[in-house]
């Protein structure tokens, strides 16, 4: 029988996990998939936004044209396939669709929860991912719409200009926040599919650690008396870098404070985050406690995966958005109860891109060959793969990463590289002492990202 697919995404995580070398953090379910599966500690997003980010997952290519587009690269592909029927090519859920899979995505899959348009992200006529779902889900409780669940505030809160509060927590249940809920209709989902003669392919989206850092009480009880770790590297980089003015995140309510310049407010944002993956953490366990009382576990591959990692600080940026090793490393964790070489962490470099050729021949489906990533199997097995890197690229620099280095282009021309053997907090930029690996890279990068390198007006 086909093995089936489970794809929990978690927003705004970064390796800030206890199986991945943040001891402090109380992420027991997530570090018991990570103990039995494969952990990539070196994975890598192909873009530091949801919106992009998350395209290269679920498309397998780097959606560098749409660069321009903010989070709606996915949507604009939707328009593209309404001018070219035929054209363009399938998804990762629809080539599972495509080839006799039952196709369900809950919560936060693509950019808006639910994958809809609209105001409200609620209209039924604008679809983000046409042709991919058979049930693309959000519900939204007292919250209204998926608007209004993507940033909401306890009890049925919505975030608006007048509140917007960064750090909140209440003495509730799960469900006194979105994720909650779609918790509860994930687990409604895998008990339905499980009991299918289909194979399925279930994608279930949580927001936490997504601002606002609201969170049960329970889980931020965890870190009473817990001390947190220093940031590293908080100064403001020299010259030109994709340092940013923390504009997301200043655009929340902080009560007249600026961990930038507050050291205990930092500390105290860094417990609320904290508490934030963990509150997503025992969501992850009700997920895999569910498929394991339904059976389906024994032929169900489980991928959990970050879209974009967030600075703690680090750089003096509070968020995503750049493209320092903060913002692009997330964790990505393949379990396949079929392997025999489970039990490990790959350290190579591999991207999000990958995951998408990879389920594919884990399920024996046809290669995807408009894919641009590879198959990660080879790795999972034990054999080595020469050469591995990473890009990544915003509206205006594109990146890439190789074992040792990081080289950022800017469309202005300013280039950073910095040598992650002697300086893997990215502090020094050396790219004027080195100008024959800065060409080197440079190509690396072109040819990776072809014609779309180096284009800023796509």
């Amino acid at each position: 029988m086909p093995k089936n697919v489970l794809l929990i995404c978690i927003d705004d995580l970064r390796p800030e996990l206890n199986s991945f070398g943040a001891t402090y953090i109380k992420s027991p379910n997530i570090d018991q998939l990570a103990a039995k599966g494969v952990s990539f500690s070196k994975h890598y997003v192909n873009a530091p936004s949801c919106g992009p980010s998350r395209y290269t997952l679920l498309t397998g290519q780097y959606g560098v044209q749409y660069r321009r587009h903010s989070n709606r690269p996915l949507f604009s592909r939707a328009e593209e396939k309404l001018r070219k029927p035929g054209k363009v090519a399938p998804s990762m859920p629809e080539w599972f669709k495509n080839h006799g899979y039952t196709t369900v995505s809950v919560g936060k899959i693509s950019h808006h929860p639910g994958g809809r348009g609209g105001d409200n992200w609620d209209n039924d006529t604008i679809i983000e991912m046409p042709n991919t779902w058979d049930r693309h889900l959000m519900p939204v409780g007292d919250w209204q719409h998926p608007r209004g669940a993507m940033h909401g505030l306890a009890y049925g809160k919505i975030r608006t200009p007048d509140q917007r509060d960064a750090i909140e927590t209440v003495d509730g249940n799960d469900k006194a926040y979105p994720d909650g809920l779609i918790a509860e209709e994930g687990l409604k989902q895998l008990e339905e599919l499980a009991s299918s003669n289909q194979p399925f392919f279930l994608a279930i989206g949580l927001i936490k650690p997504h601002l606002p850092f609201g969170v049960p009480k329970k889980y931020l009880d965890l870190y009473e008396g817990v001390e947190m770790p220093p940031i590293q590297h908080p100064e403001k980089p020299e010259g030109e870098t994709t340092w940013h003015r923390s504009g997301e995140f200043m655009a929340y309510d902080h009560k007249g404070k600026d961990p930038r310049l507050d050291m205990e407010y930092a500390m105290q944002l860094k417990r609320y985050y904290a508490a934030c993956v963990s509150y997503a953490d025992k969501h992850v366990g009700d997920i895999l406690k569910k498929l394991k009382e339904t059976g389906a576990d024994k032929n169900t591959i489980v991928v959990l995966w970050g879209d974009h990692g967030w600075h703690l600080g680090e750089h003096a940026i509070w968020g995503k958005h750049s493209l320092f090793e903060e913002s692009l490393l997330s964790p990505l964790i393949i379990y396949d109860p079929g392997m025999t070489k489970n039990s490990q962490k790959i350290d190579e470099i591999v991207e999000s891109l990958d995951v998408f050729p990879t389920l594919s021949e884990l399920c024996q489906l046809p290669r995807p060959e408009f894919a641009s990533g590879h198959s990660l199997v080879p790795l999972m097995q034990g054999r080595a793969i020469e050469n591995l890197s990473a890009v990544a690229y915003t509206s205006s620099a594109s990146t890439i990463r190789t074992e040792k280095y990081r080289f950022t282009q800017h469309e202005s021309g300013t280039e950073e590289l910095y040598d992650h053997i002697n300086d893997s907090g990215e502090t020094k930029n050396i790219a004027g002492q080195m100008p024959e690996l800065v060409n080197r890279l440079r190509e690396e990068l072109n040819k990776k990202l072809e014609s779309e390198a180096y284009n800023w007006n796509p």
